[in-house]
């Protein structure tokens, strides 16, 4: 090798040592949300005292906590949808079919993806008005 394209691979060694010492590291991804940080959000305690309502029969406690949730502004579209699917749920069992239909509206424009199992769909109270609301494509 001559001297001169030692030099020249040297020195272009060196400018890429010195940009990469001079460049900053990427940041680092954030942490993810831990419970601890999800019950600090009232939106998201809202949603999870509804869901705890619900699931303990408490229908007017549950309603309450999941409007107050998404009134309070839930973040994700998914946890809104999960919020519109319980309201969903308890207006059609109480016969306001009307209100039924606009949650299910209401959860699949949160969540494109929202779908109901396909036991929750073959319930025979809400069913009938999801597959009205959300006919398949």
């Amino acid at each position: 090798m001559t001297p001169s394209f030692v030099r020249s691979f040297g020195g272009a060694m060196l400018a890429v040592l010195v940009t990469a010492c001079t460049t900053p590291p990427p940041p680092q991804p954030a942490a993810p949300a831990g419970v601890a940080d999800l019950l600090e959000r009232p939106a998201e305690r809202a949603l999870l005292d509804g869901m705890r309502a619900y699931d303990e029969g408490q229908y007017p406690q549950a309603e309450a906590a999941l409007r107050r949730a998404l009134s309070t502004g839930l973040r994700s579209g998914r946890d809104q949808a999960s919020a519109h699917k319980l309201l969903a749920f308890i207006t059609c069992t109480s016969d306001r079919v009307a209100e039924c239909e606009a949650a299910f509206r209401a959860a699949r424009a949160a969540d494109a993806s929202f779908a109901l199992s396909r036991s929750e769909a073959g319930h025979p109270a809400w069913g009938p008005v999801y597959r009205r609301a959300l006919p398949a494509n």
